[in-house]
């Protein structure tokens, strides 16, 4: 239709990337872990992800 603009702006602002979607790869592998195992028995993980998290700019 003439006259109708698409709801993007021309330049494309970059989201900042939420916590819960950074690092999938470590974040699954820490919850499964802590599922089967506990908390307790996932400590190299559950540090893997946080260095993860750290990498990309997270306060962790």
């Amino acid at each position: 239709l003439p006259g109708t603009r698409s709801a993007h702006p021309a330049r494309e602002e970059k989201k900042p990337l939420k916590p819960c979607c950074a690092c999938p790869e470590t974040k699954k592998a820490r919850d499964a872990c802590i599922i089967e195992k506990g908390e307790e028995n996932c400590g190299h993980l559950i540090e893997a992800h946080k260095e993860c998290m750290r990498a990309l700019g997270f306060k962790i």
